[in-house]
């Protein structure tokens, strides 16, 4: 075990719906880039819960698992799930960014630069998403460069309104009303929009953009990474071919293995009804704005 995490961090922020699972998986089909999911919710949904890994195997019989837990603390232990949970309660919140500093947050970091150097990659991805953990990280010293992802309000409220199926054991995924997410969506990228000043490499992409452009988009994401500019083999124009991932939670799309159309969502148009949608800008208009999302977005 070590406690010095050599590998680059890129820590993919936003809101779920947005478009980071997706992004996720085409960052991870670059060279020497590996995706590890939704990492903030592997103690829970991974260790405890067993579930499945983004390759199909249950988490505890993943090979790739089962070597990054070796590696990084000599084996998953229901213990050290438990104590993660623990202090994600006491540290990891979105109100404690303005003062994040915490008796056990070296402890709580420690856990997760273990376990990114564990994966055996120079870099690797954690689609967490929660911008206080991507503080916490940067708190601890971690080579972080985030990936701030937006969406419109209104696709991700509808998309949030929909029933869902988890492809774990059929039970929906949940859902949220349009005043909950059009909140969430605002205080979530209001965080992300904190943590240049806390010193993050912070590059925003939005989710039409990468539909719209997928290979321009993915290029100059790339370089301003600091990777190396890629070929892209895997896309044919709108077309990505995916191989599998070994991800740690996220929404169904992490299973996927194949040929993906990369079309943008745009059915709340004209499914969302005025009244969500009157809700949904009222309560988003000063970001949507910052964001290109005045009326119809082209």
């Amino acid at each position: 075990m070590t406690d010095c995490a050599s590998a680059q961090v890129i820590y993919l922020g936003g809101l779920g719906r947005s478009g980071t699972t997706l992004l996720e998986r085409l960052l991870g089909e670059l060279p020497g880039v590996v995706p590890l999911g939704e990492v903030v919710h592997l103690w829970d949904r991974g260790v405890l819960a067993e579930e499945l890994c983004g390759c199909g195997s249950a988490f505890p019989a993943c090979p790739f698992w089962r070597q990054v837990g070796e590696r990084a603390f000599g084996g998953w232990r229901n213990e050290l799930a438990e104590r993660m949970i623990l202090l994600r309660g006491r540290i990891d919140r979105t109100r404690r960014i303005a003062r994040i500093e915490h008796p056990d947050l070296a402890e709580y970091t420690r856990a997760y630069r273990r376990l990114y150097d564990a994966a055996g990659a120079p870099v690797v991805i954690d689609s967490s998403k929660h911008a206080s953990l991507a503080c916490c990280l940067l708190a601890s010293g971690v080579d972080l460069r985030v990936v701030h992802v937006v969406r419109d309000p209104r696709a991700v409220a509808h998309s949030w309104g929909r029933t869902v199926p988890r492809p774990e054991d059929g039970r929906p995924m949940t859902r949220w009303g349009p005043a909950r997410t059009a909140l969430h969506w605002s205080a979530q990228n209001a965080a992300l929009e904190l943590l240049p000043g806390r010193g993050a490499r912070v590059t925003r992409v939005r989710y039409e953009d990468l539909l719209a452009r997928p290979g321009e988009t993915l290029r100059a994401l790339a370089v301003r990474l600091g990777l190396p500019e890629p070929e892209l083999p895997f896309l044919e124009g709108r077309t990505a071919w995916l191989g599998p991932s070994h991800t740690a939670s996220g929404n169904p799309m992490r299973f996927h293995v194949g040929r993906v159309e990369l079309r943008r969502d745009d059915s709340w148009r004209s499914a969302l009804p005025d009244a969500h949608r009157r809700v949904v800008n009222a309560l988003t208009w000063p970001l949507r704005a910052r964001y290109g999302y005045w009326g119809v977005v082209r």
